[in-house]
């Protein structure tokens, strides 16, 4: 039995995490002065768009220019967080993205983060210096390690020199803030967490289905908060679209939702210029959710949500990136 100093210990961190929510999204910068409402990134302060544009559907378009043309108006309209990873298309992403931002003086106006796949320090020493030669920089402003699914990812990191590579990569200046991703389970993301060593910021699914579901949301962001770890969300409408396209919610409450949550941004994936401007349309009006709308939406969707049937990224490898299931030594099918 749990004894009542223990209790008492996670009763006051709660009402420190909720409070500390609250704060994240009190703390949203009106879009009036930037084109787009802006953010702390955890402890770190670096304020960044409550949307980012994820590289991966950026780097979708056959004709580069169209590429170019969406990035490029994401950041005039002010979406300046940038997201990518080194396996993006086999490496296409991050270089359309470099071509782009190198045009105009784009790149001094976006914060850029990427992902590294490798945990070993040799493999991602090599995979930093193609990112930054891909991405025609010189800085990285947030590098991550991407794709932390496996529950000894906490051990490689440690063991194989991955950490310590990006130890070494922000004391020579090639990255400012150094963070991880995963989209398979809380307790891997917990347990990365509680290593010793201070994470800048975690990327993470966030989206109405993960409340009742293997929720991180619930499991992680509190931890992230009091940490002062700055939380990125992904896959707000579930990474594939069919919440939307099975009419469940509407792309304007999957983004309200996410904002609603102390997320310092949101990154969505938008291949076509409409729904880029429907993104910017709905970044700048955004207002929280009343705590009325909140418990109407959960109620509505409560059935979908507790089976995980949206986000079965959580719970199928073969969402999983080829290189890191050859990573930890799983075939290919």
């Amino acid at each position: 039995m749990r004894n009542a100093t223990s209790t008492r210990r996670g009763f006051f961190s709660a009402i420190s995490a909720a409070a500390l929510a609250q704060q994240v999204v009190a703390a949203t910068q009106s879009a009036s002065a930037t084109g787009m409402p802006t953010r702390p990134l955890g402890r770190a302060g670096e304020r960044v768009s409550v949307l980012g544009l994820g590289g991966h559907h950026a780097a979708r378009p056959k004709d580069e220019s169209e590429s170019f043309r969406l990035i490029h108006t994401a950041i005039d309209e002010g979406i300046t967080f940038m997201d990518n990873a080194w396996e993006y298309h086999n490496g296409r992403a991050e270089e359309v993205m470099g071509k782009a931002l190198a045009m105009d003086g784009k790149r001094d106006k976006a914060f850029l983060m990427t992902k590294v796949c490798a945990r070993d320090y040799a493999g991602a020493m090599q995979q930093l210096d193609e990112s930054l030669k891909r991405l025609r920089t010189d800085r990285i402003d947030l590098w991550q390690f991407h794709e932390c699914n496996y529950y000894n990812d906490a051990e490689y990191l440690l063991e194989k020199g991955g950490l310590k590579a990006a130890i070494e990569a922000r004391k020579a200046g090639k990255v400012r803030y150094i963070g991880f991703t995963g989209h398979k389970a809380p307790a891997i993301h917990n347990k990365i967490l509680g290593l010793d060593f201070e994470w800048d910021a975690v990327q993470m699914p966030i989206n109405v289905m993960d409340d009742r579901f293997l929720s991180f949301r619930r499991e992680t962001v509190p931890g992230c908060l009091v940490k002062g770890v700055g939380v990125v969300g992904m896959k707000g409408c579930g990474g594939d679209g069919k919440m939307l396209q099975a009419g469940v919610v509407t792309v304007e409450e999957c983004y309200r939702y996410c904002l609603s949550q102390p997320v310092s941004t949101q990154v969505v994936g938008l291949a076509e210029m409409g729904h880029l401007r429907e993104a910017i349309r709905i970044g700048r009006s955004f207002q929280p959710m009343t705590a009325e709308e909140m418990t109407a939406l959960m109620a509505r969707v409560r059935m979908e949500q507790g089976d995980g049937r949206f986000e079965l990224f959580k719970t199928s490898q073969r969402f999983d990136s080829g290189y890191h299931r050859q990573q930890h030594g799983f075939e290919l099918r």
